[in-house]
């Protein structure tokens, strides 16, 4: 199967479609995490009271950080010529899937994908986790093996090998993971070629 015979894509967000602002040293200080730490794996293991309520700090840094967003180089680009192809298309973000949508409406990509197609840490298992992709394969009656996984990082791809699907690496300039991505493309212009 190459690239542009996948009609299934989902993205990740942030690093992805959009270009990666998040502080992490600065979360992992405000919230007390170790650095060494996975940041939602941490929250989830607190009493209660304290992951609701570092949570709600989360949510509050990330709504900023949405609302602010700007496209990563080529996405827009990328996701119009998927639609014009009839590609469906998916968000499976480690965000909430609130900010999802508002960080789509800010880079001008809302209308691109449908709502129910949008999934983030509060209706499916964070990444590396392949439940999102479950989901999102089950919801659009499709062999996990049928779709593509994109994004920026190694909980991306694992998420992605995890489920079955295929996977991109993109927007980093060399690939760490070569045996986790089954294609690499520095950015969204390169990604888009690949379809050529």
């Amino acid at each position: 199967m190459t690239l542009k015979d996948v009609k299934h894509w989902v993205f990740d967000m942030d690093g992805t479609l959009t270009v990666a602002v998040h502080d992490f040293q600065l979360i992992h200080r405000e919230l007390c995490i170790p650095d060494d730490e996975d940041i939602l794996t941490h929250l989830a293991g607190l009493p209660p009271a304290e992951s609701a309520e570092k949570y709600a700090w989360l949510l509050e840094h990330e709504r900023e950080l949405a609302l602010a967003s700007k496209a990563a180089p080529g996405a827009v680009e990328l996701v119009l010529d998927l639609v014009e192809r009839g590609v469906r298309l998916g968000v499976l973000t480690r965000n909430a899937q609130e900010l999802a949508r508002i960080t789509l409406k800010a880079i001008g990509l809302e209308q691109c994908f449908a709502a129910q197609d949008v999934l983030g840490r509060d209706n499916a298992a964070h990444k590396p986790d392949p439940d999102g992709l479950l989901k999102l394969a089950k919801a659009w009656n499709v062999e996990p093996a049928q779709m593509v996984m994109v994004g920026d990082f190694r909980f991306d791809l694992e998420c992605g090998r995890a489920a079955g699907s295929k996977t991109v690496l993109v927007n980093v300039p060399e690939n760490p993971w070569p045996g986790l991505a089954d294609w690499h493309a520095r950015d969204c212009f390169e990604l888009r070629r690949l379809l050529a």
